[in-house]
């Protein structure tokens, strides 16, 4: 059987994205999605995502981790996915569709070939204050620890044992590293289910700027990544409730393929 895909990255962030609208592939195959997120045996990618239809919404978009493991939200798959399915001609400029998290708003922004997507994420309404930490979730669970600078700074090593600590290693964190510069927040990221630092992660980069506004007093974020430049605005309405937020950036189109399998 042939399957068509499509290889979508937004900063940095990479994915395999395939239409099951006709429902051709399982969701539960989690071997066949762990193999095409292979670098080296497969397509290559942090992540695989299925648009599937959903009563009441435009799409539905399912997200598995390059480990093959359905995941909790992603924020530049989010990004991908709408463009995608505005290319696949399934939404206009607008959409609703739902995830994992529950329901989402975007709009797609063309230029030429370029494609900024804004994205509206789920409202946040628990934060922990840890001694030199913060911990939320945005659609995916975060933790953030602030640094100087990320100059020779290891973030794979140092989110990695935080990851893997006591209190994360059963169920895993994604582990941001957010340094603070005059007119931007530089972020790096370790992402559970990748195990690995990622060029970019939009949750990731929406619980720093989140965390950033305690520190700044700001609700307004550009944010610089390994892989390119991103957005994050808000509401914060005190400090346990942050909403209206959110996510800007690019989602571009890599490569169109063919599936045998």
């Amino acid at each position: 059987m042939n399957i068509k895909f499509s290889k979508y990255q937004g900063t940095g962030n990479d994915f395999v994205l395939i239409d099951n609208r006709e429902q051709l592939i399982s969701p539960d195959n989690f071997l066949l999605f762990e193999k095409l997120c292979d670098r080296r045996f497969g397509i290559g990618a942090d992540g695989l995502m299925l648009l599937e239809n959903a009563d009441g919404f435009d799409f539905r978009m399912r997200y598995y981790n390059s480990n093959g493991k359905e995941g909790s939200m992603c924020g530049n798959g989010g990004r991908c996915i709408i463009a995608f399915a505005h290319h696949l001609g399934v939404i206009a400029d607008k959409t609703k569709f739902i995830a994992v998290d529950g329901e989402h708003e975007a709009e797609v922004h063309q230029s030429n070939e370029d494609i900024k997507v804004s994205l509206k994420m789920i409202d946040v309404s628990t934060i922990e204050f840890g001694k030199d930490f913060y911990f939320l979730d945005t659609g995916s669970p975060h933790l953030v620890k602030f640094i100087d600078q990320h100059e020779q700074f290891d973030t794979f090593t140092e989110g990695k044992n935080i990851r893997y600590n006591d209190r994360f290693k059963e169920v895993g964190t994604n582990v941001n590293f957010v340094s603070l510069h005059q007119d931007h927040i530089q972020v790096s990221t370790y992402e559970r289910g990748v195990e690995d630092e990622t060029y970019s992660c939009g949750t990731g980069v929406v619980a720093s700027a989140i965390s950033s506004s305690f520190k700044t007093n700001s609700d307004k974020f550009k944010i610089k990544t390994k892989g390119g430049n991103l957005e994050v605005h808000f509401d914060k309405i005190n400090e346990q409730s942050i909403e209206n937020i959110w996510l800007i950036g690019p989602a571009t189109h890599v490569f169109d393929g063919i599936l045998k399998i």
